[in-house]
């Protein structure tokens, strides 16, 4: 089987207006396993090729399988214009690898000033290069967070953000999501080692602003692969060729 590496995605946005979204698939059971595979690969290729023109960035393909019973493989997009990233996801769910795949969960979200530090952006958005590991998941504050004196607020966020900042290697991004999505937030961490994150998130539990979380979960996480795994991720194969 041939290797073809995931899409790059290290160039910077020349955009300060990101949509990103993150779609998650599942092979249901009883799915035909597809026999053609390098060709099928040839139509992910083919259908991967006009994002560039279309301003669509692919950040990763990552293997979440395992993790959880409803995923298999997750896919990062982001681009300045929202219909782009929908035409791109539809031409990615049109070749045979994802076609027959169950589109378990996703989300879009947009790059907005954060309530926290209005210079933060996310991390995809400087540039920085993709990491091995990944978490996402989508966040709600309770009711009465934004009706709390804003002094309060920014005590607790810097807190927050300080036992964030301890963890230098992982790379946080976080967009708004409220009106586009059920969630007011959607965040992803990335870094080289699951254990970082891991680590990170169970530390950020001990901060006074987590008292104003509703909602946190769904958690999908995984590692990046190159397109050339989707067979093996997606049982297709049951190891990759040398």
């Amino acid at each position: 089987m041939r290797t073809m590496s995931t899409p790059q995605s290290e160039a910077q946005p020349t955009s300060l207006t990101q949509y990103t979204m993150y779609s998650v698939f599942r092979r249901p059971p009883g799915a035909p396993k597809i026999t053609e595979l390098d060709a099928a690969l040839r139509e992910l290729d083919e259908a991967l090729a006009p994002n560039e023109a279309d301003g669509v960035i692919v950040r990763g393909f990552y293997d979440v399988s395992g993790f959880r019973q409803d995923a298999d493989v997750l896919v990062w997009t982001h681009g300045e214009h929202p219909e782009a990233l929908q035409a791109a996801i539809r031409r990615i769910r049109t070749t045979p690898l994802f076609e027959q795949l169950d589109l378990s969960w996703q989300v879009v979200g947009v790059h907005r000033a954060a309530e926290f530090n209005e210079r933060h952006m996310p991390a995809f958005m400087y540039g920085k290069e993709p990491k091995s590991w990944i978490c996402i998941y989508p966040f709600v504050r309770s009711y009465e967070w934004y009706l709390l004196d804003e002094a309060e607020r920014s005590v607790m966020l810097r807190d927050h953000g300080m036992r964030g900042s301890a963890f230098t290697s992982v790379l946080a991004n976080t967009v708004a999501a409220f009106a586009i999505s059920d969630y007011e937030w959607m965040l992803s961490f990335e870094d080289d080692e699951l254990l970082n994150i891991v680590d990170m998130m169970r530390d950020l539990r001990y901060t006074e602003a987590r008292r104003h979380v509703r909602e946190e979960t769904p958690f999908y996480t995984g590692r990046r692969i190159e397109t050339a795994e989707l067979p093996l991720v997606l049982r297709h194969v049951k190891s990759l060729e040398a």
